[in-house]
């Protein structure tokens, strides 16, 4: 298996490239260790539910077309539904708007034993509003504090934290979206929205880059994820998530083991 830390993009902005694929040449060279990644994620995910103490939090962020969806579908493939929930965090209703911006985030945190797929998150609410000024600098500070305080809760909590930049370029983001509008069984995931908010793409940079560096904790740091090749993106997403759970070391409860002396008769 090779080492996170050989893998371009780790937790750095300034020279983030997301074509690099290394150490990987191509999609058939990644495809052995990737498919084995993606068998010791059941395993591990299996053991995090029969443990029923921690959870883990994955929070998937990146540009439109930048593949959020299909790492879900492609690195979550084989494992148990009932141990996983995937939130997806659309524009704020009229409910959620009514109460501070964690509100309907804290609501959806995994409970224990379980992994939570975050499908855009608590980000949106430093990122889309700044771009379209609908908060200051001033409360994007403010923001950003309650956000480092609110991951840390959780890490207490025992729910451990992987924050994924998906990080593709302008070029590929083009020729994806001309790939919806071409494809009919496509198209319905395009929407002119996408397309209007190409205009702010080099605000948005701006303010991933800062809003990166401002909540990349030692409790909760983030991975900038290389994606302009789909097959590097799923393998370094299963990586992360693999070596992380192996950390964590999830064990079958003891007094399941104590079962073992009991008769059935």
């Amino acid at each position: 298996m090779k080492n996170i830390r050989d893998l371009p993009g780790y937790h750095h902005w300034k020279h983030f490239n997301p074509d690099d694929t290394r150490p990987f040449k191509d999609k058939a060279d990644a495809k052995p260790e990737t498919e084995k990644l993606l068998e010791h994620l059941d395993d591990l995910q299996y053991r995090l539910y029969a443990e029923g103490r921690r959870s883990l939090l994955i929070i998937l962020q990146g540009m439109d077309t930048s593949g959020k969806d299909g790492t879900i579908r492609h690195v979550m493939s084989g494992v148990s539904p009932q141990s996983c929930r995937v939130t997806s965090f659309k524009v704020p209703t009229p409910e959620e708007r009514a109460h501070d911006f964690l509100w309907r985030i804290h609501c959806n945190v995994p409970p224990a034993g379980t992994m939570g797929i975050f499908n855009r998150s608590h980000y949106e609410d430093v990122l889309v509003t700044r771009v379209h000024g609908q908060v200051s600098d001033k409360e994007a500070e403010h923001r950003y504090n309650r956000i480092n305080d609110f991951e840390k809760l959780l890490v207490k909590s025992d729910t451990t934290i992987l924050k994924f930049y998906l990080g593709i370029s302008k070029e590929e983001q083009k020729k994806r979206l001309e790939s919806r509008l071409k494809d009919p069984n496509k198209r319905w995931k395009l929407s002119p929205a996408d397309i209007a908010e190409r205009r702010f793409w080099p605000q948005y940079q701006k303010y991933y880059a800062e809003a990166i560096r401002a909540t990349s904790t030692k409790h909760a740091s983030w991975y900038l994820v290389p994606a302009n090749h789909k097959w590097y993106r799923n393998h370094f997403v299963a990586y992360t998530i693999v070596k992380t759970l192996k950390e964590m070391d999830p064990q079958f409860p003891l007094a399941a083991k104590g079962l073992s002396k009991l008769k059935i008769r």
